[in-house]
């Protein structure tokens, strides 16, 4: 199994920036895809970036040219910097990989327990 755990969030005034992080540890082959979803007050789960094991990124519209994802390979890490925050980006973000089982080599989705980003003046 595969544990995932976010840091960094908090509250930043609109325009700041804050840098996510997400380490996976537990028993697994290899993290494969990587990325972060965001969830607001009242909404659905949404996707903001993913990146894989290569480096592909993609994102969310609402995250171009603002967010930016990265990953530490040998570390099992994925970053989200994210700048020029907007209010609307309130959410609780949560950390996804798809890891590879070192017993029956298949490919589990998990889900991080989620760090809120709060952005108000």
């Amino acid at each position: 199994q595969v544990q995932l755990v976010e840091s960094g969030g908090g509250l930043v005034q609109p325009g700041g920036s804050l840098r996510l992080s997400c380490g996976a540890s537990g028993r697994f082959f290899r993290i494969n895809d990587m990325g972060w979803y965001r969830q607001a007050p009242g909404k659905q789960r949404e996707l903001v970036a993913t990146i894989t094991s290569h480096g592909s990124t993609t994102y969310a519209d609402s995250a171009k040219g603002r967010f930016a994802i990265s990953r530490d390979n040998t570390k099992n890490t994925v970053f989200l910097q994210m700048n020029s925050l907007k209010p609307e980006d309130t959410a609780v973000y949560y950390c996804n990989a798809v890891a590879t089982t070192t017993r029956d080599y298949v490919r589990v989705n998990y889900w991080g327990k989620g760090t809120l980003v709060t952005v108000s003046s």
